[in-house]
């Protein structure tokens, strides 16, 4: 473990963080600030979408296809997660108060690559039996041509999600449970396994149903819970916020000889928080029935901010106005932060909290992997087969594990996948850039922009949705 902490440090500190912010900036400037200057238009997209046209008749979802709305909910389930709530603690007990100020920038400047990479998606979808499919496997491979780039990706997707992340998921959950209720960790892995399996088994539209009403009602009520906690603290808030600025460009006594430290925990969780970039929520994002690929796209970058300037400083708040941050790590230090608050009722709160964020993030796992096992054994049912009951058998074995070795096998997947993922999306953001014209210019026209492959001669024959 320690050699894979090594290169799992060298490998974050010197390269994914380079790579990661200098092509969020580029993607930011490319499409000229899209994720800012069209923040109200992802809104009415996801809440409204009526709004964009004169016709209230317009087509519906079908039975079987996922809505834009849907597929919103299942990617922010893969988003909102342990993350939000261990994550962010973990982070700030390594690298202090000012990581969190490098999760926001990661955040804003990574709410452009999670457009970039949605769209293609959407843009690269292929028809399934009911159902469209896609994500980066699919768009390196029929944009790029580069079939052994896509099976690579695919794989480390598999290995991340279906297998790695699975581990920090489940932990979180065991870790809460066995904190609070004084459970053996090994009987809480059973649990969730067996509850994995029946979820997993019944296939996407069951965790697109159960994504869709768990997630929204988590994170309000999470929300509300922080709110009330700032706001019984609200003298002390703009004492927080220095602290976080100032911890992270090293000012002030403690702070400068962890900005590096502060820097590296910052970007790392806060990718795994929000996913820009990564190549995991464009699995999701292909599913969603919309007219134009940028729709998606939009709704995804929304989902980036929703996940970490809310949900993400929500915890970091709560757990800076509340107790020692050097305390506890993980979901110990976000629970003793709570219950400081709001006294035992606050343990309780964050075991069920963290249990729907952690849980509905393994269901979107699952997708995620699911999506890819499929191309890389070209939809062997098979396959998924033993894929789900992979699925049960991480859920149990994270349970047991410690919680820094979880995270190092996390990093590492996640750090080689997504440079893999920039280096396609690098390539293919022309497109992009494209697409998002061809969408302002039907909506300065006022209608709701569609789009057809002839309206993309040049690559039609490599289109397979757009009919």
């Amino acid at each position: 473990m320690d050699k894979l902490s090594v290169l799992n440090n060298y490998l974050w500190d010197y390269v994914v963080i380079l790579a990661l912010l200098g092509c969020a900036l580029w993607f930011t400037l490319h499409n000229r600030g899209v994720q800012f200057r069209m923040l109200r238009e992802m809104c009415i997209l996801l809440f409204c979408p009526w709004k964009l046209t004169k016709d209230k008749k317009r087509k519906k979802s079908g039975k079987n296809e996922i809505s834009s709305f849907g597929a919103f909910a299942m990617a922010l389930a893969g988003r909102v997660g342990t993350g939000n709530l261990a994550g962010v603690a973990s982070a700030i007990f390594i690298g202090g108060p000012g990581a969190v100020f490098w999760m926001w920038v990661v955040a804003l400047l990574g709410a452009a690559t999670a457009f970039v990479e949605n769209t293609l998606a959407q843009l690269y979808k292929r028809k399934g039996e009911g159902r469209f499919y896609g994500g980066p496997a699919y768009y390196i491979q029929h944009g790029l041509g580069a079939k052994w780039l896509s099976v690579l990706l695919a794989i480390l997707i598999t290995l991340s999600f279906g297998f790695a992340q699975q581990l920090v998921q489940s932990n979180t959950i065991s870790e809460s449970i066995a904190y609070t209720m004084g459970v053996d960790k090994i009987w809480v892995g059973v649990g969730m396994c067996v509850l994995t399996l029946l979820i997993v088994f019944g296939g996407i539209h069951r965790i697109n149903d159960v994504s869709s009403y768990v997630v929204p009602f988590m994170a309000i009520a999470y929300i509300i819970l922080a709110m009330i906690i700032v706001v019984m603290h609200i003298g002390q808030l703009p004492g927080v916020i220095a602290l976080i600025v100032k911890s992270a460009f090293g000012i002030g006594p403690a702070a400068g000889g962890i900005v590096g430290v502060a820097i590296s925990q910052g970007v790392r969780r806060g990718l795994f928080s929000n996913e820009a970039g990564e190549g995991s929520s464009p699995n999701i994002a292909s599913t969603a029935a919309v007219t134009h690929p940028v729709k998606q796209g939009l709704v995804q970058a929304l989902g980036v901010f929703t996940d970490t300037l809310v949900i993400c400083t929500c915890t970091a708040f709560v757990i800076l106005l509340s107790t020692d941050y050097t305390a506890a790590d993980g979901i110990v230090l976000t629970t003793q932060a709570v219950e400081a608050n709001v006294g035992h009722v606050g343990r309780y709160f964050i075991m069920v909290a963290i249990f729907l964020f952690a849980f509905t993030s393994v269901m979107a796992n699952f997708v995620y992997a699911e999506t890819n096992v499929r191309y890389i054994f070209g939809g062997s049912e098979r396959s998924i087969f033993w894929l789900r009951l992979f699925t049960g058998a991480m859920v149990l074995a994270g349970s047991m594990m410690a919680l820094q070795e979880s995270w190092v096998i996390v990093d590492i997947c996640m750090g080689v996948m997504t440079l893999c993922n920039l280096v396609a999306l690098v390539k293919l953001s022309p497109q992009v850039a494209r697409l998002l014209r061809h969408y302002r210019e039907q909506r300065k026209r006022g209608e709701d922009p569609i789009f057809k492959r002839e309206h993309m001669p040049d690559i039609a024959h490599r289109l397979e949705a757009w009919d």
